[in-house]
């Protein structure tokens, strides 16, 4: 069982989600008011959020970026849901940060079945737990970066970025493979969403940002100066 955390102030709406969430077999707790959301999530730290952008008391957009500055709830994935239909709204949701992004009216089966991408992405067990490149050390259980052995907070989004540029070592990354591997676009998009999020990932790691390389018309690069063999780490 997951735990939703449904901030939605349109009692309608958020009645309908938490029914469609019982059915599949999720947890799921409302928050009505976007002033409440932080001392909700800090306590509770649900595995997804789904944010509506237009709230009382503080809007879904400011109580997306105190979320993503808290490091305790910076991990969390959220799904955007507001009437704001245009694709440029759409684009600076996704561009922010955000894990998915659904307008109103939406399908409900929909909704889910981002629901359901998202909590395979951050929950699956993999094989291979733990993988070492140079100074990054990526524990994949757990969805946890340590760099020079100090944990460092990535957003779901931004850990998903790294471990596929790193699996792959060496290799470059087209922007629709990137695209289609951590944010699940199929064909060719025009958004600036993979360039804010590699933007964001180089600030956060500092000087050992230099290892995500830019290929200029192509995509992105990951590699470490002077390693030969990549080191992995079977489960026990």
């Amino acid at each position: 069982m997951s735990k939703i955390m449904i901030v939605e102030d349109e009692a309608d709406i958020a009645e309908m989600i938490s029914m469609h969430l019982a059915r599949e077999g999720h947890e799921s707790v409302t928050i009505s008011n976007g002033l409440q959301v932080m001392p909700a999530a800090i306590e509770q730290h649900p595995d997804i959020i789904i944010l509506d952008l237009m709230l009382p008391g503080l809007d879904g957009l400011s109580v997306f970026k105190r979320l993503r500055a808290d490091t305790r709830t910076a991990s969390i994935p959220v799904i955007i849901l507001t009437a704001k239909s245009q694709v440029t709204d759409k684009i600076a949701g996704l561009e922010s940060g955000a894990d998915d992004y659904l307008t109103k009216p939406f399908s409900p089966r929909e909704l889910f079945l981002r629901i359901s991408a998202i909590l395979r992405r951050t929950k699956k067990v993999v094989l291979i737990s733990e993988m070492r490149r140079g100074p990054f050390s990526l524990d994949r259980r757990n969805l946890k970066l340590f760099l020079h052995g100090q944990p460092l907070d990535l957003t779901t989004t931004e850990f998903k970025l790294l471990t596929t540029l790193m699996e792959n070592d060496d290799a470059v990354h087209t922007r629709a493979d990137l695209l289609r591997e951590v944010w699940g676009y199929n064909g060719d998009v025009a958004t600036r969403t993979l360039d804010t999020h590699v933007k964001r990932l180089r600030e956060k790691l500092g000087e050992d940002g230099k290892a995500i390389i830019t290929v200029r018309g192509t995509g992105f690069q990951f590699k470490i100066d002077g390693e030969e063999t990549p080191v992995e780490t079977s489960a026990t």
